[in-house]
């Protein structure tokens, strides 16, 4: 896939956010935190929208959007751009949820998906874990979990942690797709957070690692 090719989807990935924003703009919707990781091999945006359908609803919107692009031109492992669409329905008030939905990839194509999910969150703490079948020909199996560990420093700043998995797997042909592990330490400040960041990335069924280190950049809207 071409450097042209990935950056003509992020712009238009990037429009359609912001046109989504403004639709938005005038409901009571939580925090919109979309960030940048600069690393010493490729480039990460990551937008993580969640929104009930009514204050009152059991419906839930959650999407968990991803770009990466390496630097090198001649690198094409890697770079991708996952955009999942995810419709939560709550069973009781603990956090679990049916989900269900579809996942647009740039390396996998678009396909439908259904599972389970847990959502908790608090001052302190955020934690998704959403475990997804898909109904594709390689009846892909997807865990994913986002944590954050987010300690008050003072009335000012807080102490900003994340741990943040996806472990891939085809049913089918018993082989890994893809698995990756993001850690993200740093400071926040109001809508604004910054730090260290850290990526493992694996992929296909000879799990070839990639790492990635650099300093990350993250904004609430």
């Amino acid at each position: 896939m071409t450097k042209g090719f990935l950056s003509k989807k992020f712009l238009l990935f990037s429009l359609a956010f912001l046109s989504g924003l403004a639709s938005w703009a005038q409901s009571p919707v939580p925090p919109t935190p979309v960030e940048f990781m600069f690393g010493n091999r490729k480039l990460d945006f990551q937008l993580v929208y969640k929104k009930n359908f009514t204050p009152e609803s059991k419906f839930s919107l959650l999407t968990i959007s991803v770009f990466s692009h390496n630097y090198d031109p001649e690198v094409t492992l890697g770079n991708s751009i996952v955009v999942p669409v995810q419709v939560n329905y709550a069973l009781g008030k603990k956090g679990f949820a049916l989900a269900g939905g579809v996942e647009a990839n740039s390396i996998a194509g678009v396909n439908t998906f259904g599972g389970l999910a847990h959502n908790f969150a608090n001052r302190k703490f955020l934690a998704i874990t959403v475990w997804s079948f898909f109904f594709n020909e390689g009846k892909d199996m997807k865990l994913f979990g986002l944590y954050e560990f987010k300690p008050q420093l003072n009335e000012k700043w807080t102490w900003y942690n994340r741990m943040q998995f996806v472990y891939n797997t085809s049913l089918s042909e018993s082989v890994h797709n893809r698995s990756f592990l993001y850690l993200r330490s740093g400071l926040k400040t109001g809508p604004l957070a910054f730090g260290l960041g850290a990526d493992w990335d694996a992929y296909g069924p000879n799990k070839i690692n990639k790492g990635n280190f650099g300093v990350f950049t993250r904004w609430e809207f």
